[in-house]
C-alpha cells in the first residue's frame, strides 16, 4: 500500500465513524474487509483506519446486495476499479451495466415462475410425471415421477 501522509491520516475514519456514516454495523465492516471488498490500515496505535472513499464502496456493496448480487461477484466488480480514489459516476455506470443484464435475466425468470405458479398449487409434484415449474415441458418425465431440477435459460 502507498505511504500515507499526515494530512491523509487526519482525514481517515475509524471503524466506528465508517459504521455511523454508512449505516452499516461495525461487524459488517469487518466482514467486508475480511472478504477483500474494502481495505484499511493500522495507525501507530494499532487502530484500524479507512480512507473516506470506503463510504462510497460500502454504498455500492449495499445497493448490489439489495439487487441480490452475491458478495463474490461484488468483490470481482470492485476489483476492477482503481484503488486509492473515490468511486466515480463513470465507475458506477460500468458496474451497473454489468449488473443490469443479470438483473434483467433474473426478472424474466421470476416473471415466468410467477405466471406458472397458480398451475402448481395442489398439483402434488411428488406424485405426478410433470411439473411446469421444476420440469417444464415434461422434459424429464421419462426419468420417473416427481419434480426434477431443470434450469431453462
Amino acid at each position: 500500500m502507498a505511504s500515507i501522509g499526515d494530512g491523509e491520516i487526519r482525514r481517515a475514519l475509524s471503524v466506528g465513524e465508517v459504521a455511523e456514516r454508512s449505516g452499516v454495523a461495525v461487524s459488517a465492516i469487518h466482514f467486508y474487509e475480511k472478504k477483500g471488498l474494502i481495505e484499511s490500515w493500522r495507525n501507530a496505535g494499532n487502530q484500524r483506519r479507512f480512507h473516506r472513499d470506503v463510504l462510497r464502496r460500502i454504498a455500492i456493496i449495499k445497493v448490489a446486495q439489495r439487487l441480490g448480487i452475491p458478495l463474490s461477484e461484488i468483490g470481482e466488480a470492485l476489483a476492477t476499479l482503481p484503488t486509492g480514489r473515490t468511486v466515480t459516476a463513470g465507475d458506477w455506470q460500468q458496474l451497473s451495466e454489468t449488473w443490469k443484464a443479470d438483473l434483467n435475466r433474473r426478472i424474466e425468470m421470476l416473471i415466468g415462475l410467477r405466471d406458472q405458479l397458480s398451475s402448481c398449487i395442489g398439483c402434488g409434484c411428488l406424485s405426478i410425471d410433470s411439473c411446469r415449474l421444476r420440469n417444464p415441458w415434461d422434459e424429464l418425465g421419462s426419468e420417473g415421477p416427481g419434480a426434477r431440477l431443470l434450469e431453462t435459460d
